[in-house]
């Protein structure tokens, strides 16, 4: 026995080499390291990581769910409400506005109170802006409900994206914003149907009132899933949210939603006003890429999990870049069946865009400053969509012809493959390197 001890202390193999036993003990091991191979191994994911995961997931998409369903209840309020539908912009501009506004402050109470109870502060001042936006009888009355709700949506939204990868390991956090990608995918999908299906057969108070349960079953997910968490602050304070890799994941966020939302009008206004499509098909248009982004972004989590940020980021803007480039060519067809297929790239290149900012941002400062991390992304895409839905006005001046859309896309490709791909060079190539093995919640107290 202690020749045995002996020998395997030394490093050397036992029994010798000419037994079996090392021949199927080394091809086990290497089935592990091929199985374990990258950064995505380790330790199963609790249960209660994953329950928290999509609780804090469910309040996001609730947020990206109002955004569809009030824009398609747009024409009806403008109707019912007897204003022009140009005036309906104030509803949407009252609500981002104070969404951006509270985002700052709505970081800084995520990382002093904990996400559990600044979301449900937030879902609880959404709830009560939609019931209040339902009732109301004038433009002003409802631009101020959505005030209340932007709010709310300000607070929500830091917190749901630092409590959702709160119960993952910084190797395994692309898993977790895949699925969180996902779900904004889905959102879009089932956003304007909803509108659609509400608006007509009830009419555009419906569209408010359905925020409202969907607002309280979202709170009861949280309160039910989320622990009341906040992260000891060491001695050197709370750590610095701002640094290199922070400032790249920002302005990759701003562009891509400025190439999106921008496109994305120019193209719904297009459809509708160029081509002869309904409001309903020129929805179902951007559903497709809508249903390329949920599909993309599962499989960019489990790319940055396994390869880190920079290379699902390259493929991304790549992949919307080229397809871009391809729509804008003077001739080719915006609105015939060919265009769908031309669509993929473009659809999958921006799902593999959401999960590599988000996972280099957070895992790049203290869990201490998750909601301020998770801030700064969320104004940096409500910037970028602002800019975007700017130079798309800008460019319909001149009406919402085929060439002036060629022209956009051609830009929006450019921005993409000469400013895009370079930022995807400031991120990691590399696997975050794996945890401790420790608990995300050990280093945790309980509020």
């Amino acid at each position: 026995m202690s020749v045995k001890l002996a020998a395997v202390t030394a490093g050397r193999a036992w029994p010798p080499a000419s037994h079996t036993r090392p021949v199927a003990s080394t091809a086990s091991s290497a089935r592990r390291r091929r199985r374990s191979r990258g950064a995505a191994d380790g330790p199963p994911i609790p249960r209660e990581a994953w329950t928290r995961l999509a609780a804090c997931t469910a309040a996001a998409a609730l947020l990206q769910l109002d955004g569809t369903v009030i824009t398609v209840a747009l024409p009806s309020v403008a109707h019912d409400l007897h204003v022009a539908n140009s005036a309906t912009a104030l509803i949407l501009s009252a609500y981002f506005a104070a969404y951006a506004l509270l985002l700052f402050p709505g970081g800084r109470l995520v990382d002093r109170l904990g996400a559990r109870h600044v979301a449900l502060l937030g879902l609880g001042i959404f709830a009560v802006g939609a019931a209040l936006g339902a009732v109301v009888s004038s433009l002003t009355l409802l631009c101020l409900t959505r005030v209340v709700q932007g709010i709310g949506a300000g607070l929500v939204s830091p917190a749901a994206l630092a409590g959702a990868v709160s119960g993952f390991p910084p190797e395994r956090r692309g898993t977790a914003l895949g699925i969180w990608g996902a779900s904004a995918g889905l959102s879009n999908l089932i956003g304007p149907l909803l509108g659609g299906v509400l608006t007509v057969a009830i009419g555009w108070r419906a569209d408010w009132w359905a925020l409202v349960p969907l607002a309280l079953a979202a709170a009861w997910a949280v309160a039910t899933h989320v622990p009341s968490i906040v992260h000891e602050v060491g001695e050197n304070g709370p750590g610095k949210v701002l640094n290199a890799t922070v400032g790249a994941a920002a302005f990759v966020a701003g562009l891509t939603f400025a190439v999106m939302i921008g496109t994305f009008y120019l193209a719904e206004q297009y459809l509708q006003k160029s081509a002869g499509y309904s409001a309903l098909g020129a929805s179902a248009v951007l559903i497709v890429v809508a249903f390329l982004v949920g599909a993309g972004a599962p499989l960019a989590g489990s790319l940055v999990d396994r390869h880190g940020e920079r290379l699902p980021t390259m493929v991304g803007f790549f992949g919307l870049g080229v397809g871009m480039a391809i729509l804008a060519i003077p001739g080719v067809s915006l609105h015939g069946i060919g265009t769908a297929f031309l669509l993929i790239p473009v659809g999958l290149g921006l799902g593999m865009l959401f999960v590599p900012v988000s996972r280099a941002a957070l895992n790049s400062v203290p869990e201490t400053v998750h909601g301020r991390a998770s801030s700064i992304l969320s104004a940096a895409r409500l910037g970028g969509a602002a800019v975007g839905a700017g130079l798309a006005g800008a460019a319909l001046s001149g009406g919402a012809k085929a060439s002036t859309v060629h022209l956009a896309l051609a830009i929006a490709a450019g921005a993409c493959l000469f400013l895009g791909l370079p930022s995807a060079g400031r991120f990691g190539s590399h696997p975050a390197p794996r945890a401790d093995g420790a608990s995300q919640d050990a280093q945790a107290v309980s509020a």
